[in-house]
């Protein structure tokens, strides 16, 4: 548990908070890149950190993210016309480019040079594997991009979704690998899985050994589990700071994918999910990245990505569906992994008291993380440390990942190699991944 004060630490993210300047000392995704499709297509709405912010794509293709209040007298920059190389906004035809300059005044004399004296908030972006990455710190010279090869490798696509709970709890569900036996998979038995399955041995044993590491950009935790005679099960995951984590489903060594919970204030959060092949063998670029049914999007702050299911429809919950306890969906009742961790890191309220919660033995890595992230927000805060990662790219070439290993193995040195991302194993043998 947490005391009051460490709570209001580790969750509230707006322009000045402890958290919030750790967060800004860090590449973020702020949107997908279809989100801008087109040069001079319609201004975007993006609210990121507690900050009103709008993006455009201009004429060159450059995406530019200003604050939303026209630096003259407020209006907002959403109305602006996207048009030759800048956003005008609407008001008094002020035009500022994707830096934040002022490149025309039109309703200034014209041989009045008061525009050089005018920028408008201005936050820089780069595009990767169909994500645009903003950096909201105080850097004058940013710091690299974090190596996700989930967002790099040819074939790296994203997809996104929202919910409305604070970013630590939606993380924590994440870093959360003991609740899948039963949230996900507890309408599930080992009869409904091939024998000798990765899906097998998590279902015969629903209870693990957790056991966790740091790690350059943050911590890594593995479950273990009885398996064949003179084997064991390790479920390895990952977590780089601020708010990156790698699920550990399918082979470890073959996965390329991760997700980043960006929050867009306090209450309300946005999952980006990024992937070359979802980890599984045998399988290409996915198609169809979204699993999620959405909303139509809308122009509001919290207009994107939108699912469906949501706390005022219950997730659609199936009660004859969960009275029945047969398949993913039955133990819950709701259809879809993603949307079960939206229910229930939803159902806490928008941001939980943690000083009323009681850990157990299988909440260590929500522990070690929680050390983690209150230890360097206090390094930085008292002496202006920067935090792990921010200019150490390589601290997130890592991978997650299901292995079989002896009985009697050290997983940490065993898998060593196996946690290394960009390292190809075509040795891996893809009958050892489970349907699940």
């Amino acid at each position: 548990m947490l005391i009051q004060e460490e709570n209001e630490l580790i969750t509230r993210v707006g322009p000045g908070t402890p958290m919030g300047n750790l967060f800004r000392e860090y590449w973020l995704p702020a949107m997908l890149s279809e989100e801008l499709p087109n040069a001079d297509s319609d201004p975007l709405r993006v609210m990121m950190l507690g900050e009103q912010l709008i993006a455009f794509r201009d004429s060159n293709g450059k995406v530019g993210l200003l604050a939303n209040n026209c630096p003259h007298r407020g209006a907002s920059l959403f109305f602006g016309r996207n048009e030759e190389a800048g956003l005008r906004c609407v008001y008094h035809g002020w035009k500022f480019d994707v830096d934040g300059n002022c490149i025309d005044m039109p309703n200034e004399p014209a041989e009045s040079d008061f525009r050089t004296k005018v920028k408008a908030v201005a936050y820089p972006t780069q595009e990767r594997g169909g994500i645009v990455w903003a950096y909201l710190g105080p850097r004058s010279q940013p710091p690299p991009l974090p190596d996700l090869e989930g967002n790099m490798l040819p074939g790296a696509q994203a997809w996104a979704y929202s919910q409305r709970a604070n970013w630590y709890q939606i993380l924590e569900g994440h870093i959360d690998t003991a609740h899948v036996s039963f949230l996900h998979y507890g309408g599930i038995q080992p009869e409904d899985v091939p024998t000798g399955s990765f899906s097998d041995y998590q279902l015969r044993q629903r209870s693990a050994h957790f056991e966790v590491i740091d790690t350059a950009g943050g911590a890594a935790y593995a479950a273990r589990r009885p398996a064949g005679p003179g084997q064991a099960y390790w479920r390895v995951a990952q977590w780089m700071f601020p708010s990156f984590s790698m699920a550990p489903p399918g082979v470890l060594g073959l996965g390329k994918r991760n997700a980043c919970e960006v929050p867009l204030d306090d209450h309300h959060t946005i999952t980006y999910q990024m992937s070359v092949s979802r980890g599984r063998p045998g399988q290409g670029p996915n198609q169809n990245m979204n699993p999620i049914p959405m909303q139509p999007k809308t122009t509001g702050w919290y207009g994107r990505w939108q699912p469906i299911v949501q706390p005022d429809n219950d997730f659609l919950i199936d009660r004859e569906a969960q009275r029945a306890n047969r398949g993913s969906q039955g133990f819950t009742g709701i259809q879809g992994i993603a949307m079960q961790d939206a229910a229930v890191t939803s159902s806490m309220g928008p941001i939980y008291d943690r000083s009323k919660e009681h850990l157990g033995t299988s909440d260590v890595m929500v522990i070690r993380v929680r050390r983690r992230v209150i230890a360097a927000i206090q390094a930085h805060l008292k002496y202006g440390t920067p935090p792990p990662g921010v200019d150490d790219p390589a601290a997130y070439r890592v991978r997650s990942g299901g292995v079989l290993l002896p009985e009697e193995a050290d997983w940490v040195e065993a898998t060593r190699e196996l946690r290394k991302a960009f390292v190809e194993h075509p040795e891996l043998d893809p009958a050892l991944n489970g349907p699940l």
